[in-house]
């Protein structure tokens, strides 16, 4: 850590929760750490230009315009996966570095997925609900069983990796895509890498582990749900926006879609609701075969520390190349 002490003290905001072990390991490199939770964007942008290091969970964006101000800026480090709150390419044109931590909630978000996927096969919400109001209802809440079935994971990075993992022993078939990779599954012999359409096709349940790119905002539309197979089941604990809301609901309501489990929306603030987002969403909520969370599959105690063990790893990593270089 030689390099470290050399820097000088240098500030870093960190602008959302974290483990307390992330603001330990940066004062550890040398930074002084403002801890502001509850800052506003308005609030960064004011007072970036006082600080080397950013940390960021999901609602601070880091594009060009706010770079710009970031005059001292050496890192800016992502509390998660979602890369598209930072124009990584401006920040490249700065010598900002840019490191994420998705293996931090990886695991998270594969037992947050599975969890959904068998409360809805097993109608747990309803009859849950039911015995509550003294409602004993055994054979409309009658489940389905997971084993035996074909299940299609949409995207092969560290969640729908993890999420494969999790069906090793589950007894189904797992079909996987990912557009820009191949062999992906090579240490997974229960899993076999396949073709979109293929996968549509086959698929009683597919499962979206995606980022959010100009190429895969709603790409569940109406057009993909006509591809698939009839009644399937769709779990999205990766972006709302990879979702065409409008359409699935639409879907739900003629059976195109037998049951969905969403952890992410395109609106995740329902305070700013417009009337017809209220009712499209209403549409959802009273829908039986629907299971929802508030964005909180990546959201557990161990994935805090996770994210933070990874996060410090990695600006770490980064500076130690940048002060040898």
């Amino acid at each position: 850590m030689l390099f470290a002490l050399s820097m000088g003290r240098k500030r870093v905001l960190i602008t959302d929760d974290c483990h307390e072990l992330l603001i330990a390991g940066l004062e550890r490199l040398g930074y002084e750490c403002r801890f502001a939770p509850e800052i506003t964007p308005e609030e960064v942008s004011a007072c970036i230009t006082e600080y080397e290091g950013l940390i960021i969970n999901s609602k601070i964006h880091v594009d060009s315009v706010l770079l710009a101000r970031a005059v001292r800026l050496q890192f800016v480090g992502r509390l998660g996966s979602g890369m598209e709150i930072v124009d990584k390419s401006a920040a490249a044109m700065r010598g900002v570095a840019v490191v994420s931590s998705p293996e931090g909630n990886s695991n998270a978000v594969a037992e947050h997925a599975l969890g959904m996927l068998l409360a809805l096969l097993n109608n747990l919400v309803r009859a849950d609900r039911e015995v509550r109001q003294r409602i004993w209802r055994r054979e409309a809440n009658r489940g389905t069983e997971l084993s035996g079935k074909v299940i299609g994971i949409l995207g092969f990075g560290n969640t729908g990796s993890q999420f494969a993992r999790k069906l090793a022993s589950m007894d189904v078939q797992v079909l996987a895509y990912d557009k820009y990779k191949k062999n992906y599954a090579a240490d997974m012999p229960w899993v076999e890498e396949t073709d979109l359409a293929t996968l549509q096709r086959k698929a009683d349940i597919i499962s979206l582990h995606l980022p959010l790119t100009a190429e895969t905002q709603h790409i569940v539309d109406a057009s993909f749900i006509r591809q698939c197979k009839p009644g399937f089941l769709l779990i999205n604990t990766s972006r709302g926006a990879c979702v065409k809301t409008e359409d699935l609901a639409q879907a739900l309501e003629e059976g195109l879609v037998g049951g969905v489990c969403l952890d992410v929306f395109e609106n995740e603030k329902p305070a700013t609701f417009s009337p017809a987002e209220a009712e499209l969403y209403e549409r959802l909520y009273r829908h039986e075969r629907v299971v929802l969370s508030p964005h909180i599959a990546g959201w557990t105690h161990e994935s805090k520390r996770k994210l933070a063990e990874v996060l410090l790893e990695k600006i770490t990593a980064a500076l130690q190349a940048k002060w040898l270089q």
